[in-house]
């Protein structure tokens, strides 16, 4: 796969070195602030080591939001006990920080309503200044985000835009168009979440964007949760997210009494990372 390098901003390059090594791109999610924000930081630091060193390309940092209505019951859970517990916008930046320092790319998966509250050249500029690779903004389209392509331009900064199955051919030309980075594929109708099956609906959605010839990385999520889902997702798409399985394992260390426990989530990584090294690419 040949892509644009103009295009490509911090967190395309990682899709890019994934590419080179035959193998798409591995991306985690976590949210800042749980169980706490010292544990969550810690966490996003896990992202990138797993058990062994090797562990994802790219880490989203979460905020958590009031109405996290496209969250799965994961994420919604883990975010209103960050936010019970005080978490507040400026936490991510610290977590940014603490990614951008093992050298991945550490990209902000947001509601816009947060990044207008705090200013949307004001936010630009202090996450520049934490390291941040770029947003990720499911609620906002192209056509709204005039302020923040202006300021993402000025920063150096990463714009990914989501598309999905339902998007007409119009709208997606349109959202490929304005990202920079990566195109964020959500290949499931609904909210987000781990599953037992992945939809077929991908690789259909991925072809479409790689249609358009933008020269931009595609990556997928649709609820993968262990490494033989991403080594099937990873056979098509250049880069394979995870983040409710992520999550979910936090959760279940608090239920035990051992929130502090990075254990299970060092496992997962590993075993996605080593799914995404499998997958079996054209």
């Amino acid at each position: 796969m040949t892509f644009d390098q103009s295009r490509l901003g911090k967190s395309g390059e990682a899709f890019a070195a994934a590419a080179d090594q035959g193998r798409p791109a591995l991306v985690g999610y976590l949210p800042v602030g749980y169980p706490d924000v010292a544990t969550s930081i810690e966490a996003v630091v896990a992202l990138t080591e797993g058990t062994d060193g090797t562990g994802c390309d790219v880490v989203e940092i979460g905020i958590p939001y009031t109405d996290p209505v496209m969250d799965g019951v994961a994420i919604q859970r883990a975010g209103t006990a960050a936010l019970e517990r005080g978490v507040h916008t400026r936490d991510v930046f610290p977590a940014v920080e603490a990614v951008a320092a093992t050298g991945t790319p550490a990209l902000v998966m947001t509601y816009w309503n947060l990044i207008e509250r705090y200013g949307v050249r004001a936010f630009a500029r202090d996450f520049a200044a934490a390291g941040g690779a770029g947003l990720i903004t499911p609620d906002l389209t192209p056509d709204e985000a005039g302020e923040w392509c202006a300021a993402s331009d000025e920063y150096g900064l990463d714009r990914v835009f989501l598309v999905a199955p339902s998007s007409t051919d119009k709208r997606l030309a349109t959202t490929v168009r304005a990202c920079r980075g990566w195109v964020y594929a959500t290949a499931v109708m609904g909210v987000t979440g781990a599953r037992a099956e992945t939809s077929n609906a991908a690789p259909a959605l991925v072809g479409r964007v790689r249609a358009l010839g933008a020269g931009l990385p595609v990556g997928v999520g649709l609820g993968v949760s262990n490494g033989d889902q991403a080594a099937a997702v990873g056979a098509t798409a250049d880069g394979v997210i995870v983040g409710s399985a992520l999550v979910s394992t936090l959760l279940a260390a608090e239920a035990a009494g051992t929130p502090g426990d990075l254990g299970a989530l060092r496992a997962l990584v590993s075993d996605l990372s080593a799914g995404v090294r499998r997958a079996e690419r054209p």
